[in-house]
């Protein structure tokens, strides 16, 4: 559901009331949001919806660097619709703007439902005000960090990160400052070593990852003009992706960390991805849905602040990226498919073959892929088995329409619910022009903007994960060199 937020007036009291009255055990006066209307410092916002109903009000109280949350309520029928979290994101992101740095609130002991909301909005709990309502009840005091540009697209910051990357099949390093200046970066690729098997082979990835790991390293500093020495910090991904090649790039960055006494930051890789927007807009800040899609995954994240991910759907089966690689693979295309696979769709008729929307009514964000990769299998047994020569640009147009179709509903829909005014777009499949152009005149047309980071920043390279190591080592969030690589590392 769109929403449409504004400043809270006076002429809002009445239906805020009725909310108010129906939310809460203790709730507040007519008095009390008239005081607030007119009160200094004070943040306060109402959502209504498309018809023009009030559904959700918050505000916050700005004092010095930290603004307080007074009061949030959401209406009852719209209280699983993203609403509460859009409310928050933006008084979160205005109280940003007006130099807040925390946000804390006090919320009941008992009030199980808001405890876990604000939990998994970023905030912890960190002291407890016992008797503090009228009843009795215990207050929970909660904390948390603000989010904004400032945390991660700024210029200011002049910390220089070499970070690494080998989550699967790319050797790569960066050297980056502030967060944003990139200095250099290096990807050694092993396409060739793995296109004749039609796939990424594990044990040969690990054993390039170990053979190229120091000509890479030494090259991103040589081309950036550093030397270790004048590093302030390292960066590595962690996981997700094949823990042999994780492996090597952890052990060497770790053991660089030991060696040099540099502080390390541990990176999820979809985190990297999300975070190659930053560098193709700095500008660009929280509250976000991303749609990651890759080799590997295909995710729809919710993104109130930075460093806090709820990822709403994944794919059951097969990834954006693996499908578009083993439909190559059948149709004799080669490795990688997905390339191959789009400039071959340009020749063709999209609607030529009507090939499933799997889960497009499905009424969640989860995605399946398996099918239509059958599908698509079967439609060329069929052609061949009748003597017909297969039209390849058709099969391709038709395959990647399917595809692109399902992406961009459930991201549109997911934008629209969680009232959100930017869509990120991140992953090797990111790249893909039809995807990037449908996503665009579909949010377009519901007023939201669309951030797709340059294709050479979509596939994996090192340049995001130092975007994303220098935000982890800023709040520092740094790697204990007995952490391990996790293969399946959760976002988040």
């Amino acid at each position: 559901m769109t929403l449409r937020m504004r400043e809270m007036s006076a002429a809002d009291i009445d239906a805020i009331l009725a909310i108010e009255h129906a939310s809460f055990v203790s709730p507040w006066s007519r008095g009390m949001f008239e005081r607030e209307v007119e009160g200094e410092n004070r943040i306060w916002l109402v959502a209504e919806n498309p018809a023009g109903v009030l559904v959700g009000y918050g505000g916050v109280m700005i004092i010095d660097d930290e603004a307080h949350l007074m009061n949030l309520a959401v209406a009852e029928e719209s209280r699983s619709g993203g609403t509460g979290r859009a409310i928050l994101g933006e008084l979160e992101r205005l109280a940003a703007t007006a130099g807040a740095q925390r946000i804390t609130l006090e919320v009941r002991a008992d009030n199980e439902l808001a405890l876990a909301f604000y939990s998994r909005e970023g905030m912890n709990v960190i002291g407890r005000r016992p008797g503090y309502y009228e009843e009795g009840q215990d207050a929970l005091i909660m904390l948390g960090e603000l989010p904004g540009r400032q945390q991660v697209a700024t210029s200011t910051g002049t910390e220089l990160v070499l970070a690494i990357e080998t989550s699967c099949d790319e050797t790569a390093a960066a050297v980056m400052r502030g967060g944003i200046e990139l200095l250099s970066s290096v990807i050694a690729s092993q396409v060739d070593f793995h296109a004749r098997f039609g796939g990424v082979v594990p044990e040969i990835a690990s054993r390039k990852h170990t053979e190229a790991i120091v000509a890479v390293v030494s090259e991103a500093l040589t081309q950036a003009q550093v030397g270790f020495r004048d590093l302030d910090a390292l960066a590595v991904t962690r996981g997700p992706g094949l823990i042999g090649a994780l492996v090597v790039g952890m052990a060497y960055a770790k053991g660089l960390s030991f060696a040099t006494g540099l502080p390390l930051a541990g990176v999820n890789h979809l985190e990297g991805h999300i975070f190659a927007n930053v560098l193709a807009d700095p500008a660009i800040e929280p509250p976000l849905v991303a749609l990651v899609v890759s080799g590997g995954h295909t995710s729809l994240v919710y993104i109130p602040r930075w460093g806090v991910y709820e990822t709403l759907g994944e794919t059951l089966d097969d990834a954006a990226g693996e499908a578009f690689d083993k439909v190559a693979k059948v149709l004799g295309l080669g490795y990688p498919g997905g390339p191959i696979l789009s400039r071959l769709a340009e020749e063709g008729d999209p609607s030529a073959i009507a090939f499933p929307r799997a889960m497009m009514r499905s009424g969640d964000y989860r995605f399946s892929l398996s099918g239509l990769k059958t599908a698509v299998i079967n439609h060329v047994r069929h052609e061949r088995e009748a003597g017909r020569i297969v039209d390849l640009p058709d099969v391709a147009a038709s395959f990647q329409a399917a595809v692109v179709d399902v992406q961009v509903a459930k991201t549109v829909q997911a934008a629209c619910e969680y009232g959100v005014r930017t869509v990120c777009l991140a992953g090797g499949v990111a790249a893909n022009p039809s995807l990037r152009q449908a996503l665009a005149e579909a949010l377009t047309t519901h007023g939201i903007t669309l951030s797709v980071p340059p294709a050479g920043l979509c596939t994996d390279n090192a340049a995001m994960i130092a975007a994303a190591g220098t935000w982890r080592l800023r709040r520092g969030d740094l790697l204990e060199l007995d952490a391990e690589a996790v293969a399946d590392l959760r976002l988040g």
